[in-house]
């Protein structure tokens, strides 16, 4: 896949990440409230340039690369202001990340967001397994994961922004997936 679409749900458009992304990122991104349960490589305090540092030396070279997949979150109300990012990994273990601005969260925006993508990870990349690692006190994730059918793997220790907790794998089958979306 060459190029990376642009997704929609009903109340989002989900745009692939641009160099243009940093100040939305950078704006949204930085509170405590996203970066606490984010994997420790996260810089906290987020630094000045960290966004711009991000897309140029993380996202836009694994999208580049067909490693990754990126996308910006915006409302359909709003489409020119990003309000988060849902992103798509090829890797063991971490195959779906995601954050958003605090202001929106607890709408169900992300679930939204991550029902659209991981409808991509299984019907466009042909994937057949997603696993979605999260710091479990994240509660609000947790969720994400039970109602979008997965279920709880594994539980070892992770290095977060706001220190070490248990991390939670949960899993989802592409037979599974396809099920229950018919």
């Amino acid at each position: 896949m060459d190029t990376l679409p642009t997704l929609y749900t009903e109340r989002l458009i989900l745009r692939p990440l641009t160099l243009d992304d940093a100040e939305g990122i950078q704006q949204q991104f930085p509170h405590w409230a996203v970066v606490r349960y984010l994997n420790a490589m996260v810089p906290w305090p987020y630094p000045a340039d960290g966004a711009r540092a991000y897309l140029e030396n993380v996202a836009l070279p694994a999208i580049a690369q067909g490693e990754e997949w990126h996308w910006s979150i915006r409302l359909k109300s709003a489409p020119q202001q990003l309000i988060g990012n849902v992103s798509l990994m090829d890797e063991a273990d971490n195959n779906r990340g995601f954050w958003l601005g605090p202001q929106w969260q607890g709408q169900g925006l992300m679930t939204e967001a991550s029902v659209a993508v991981t409808e991509y990870w299984f019907e466009v990349l042909k994937r057949p397994l997603m696993r979605v690692p999260k710091a479990a006190p994240n509660m609000a994730s947790r969720r994400i994961s039970e109602r979008t059918g997965m279920r709880l793997v594994r539980t070892d220790q992770g290095r977060f922004v706001e220190g070490n907790f248990p991390r939670d794998i949960w899993e989802i089958t592409r037979e599974e997936w396809l099920l229950s979306q018919r």
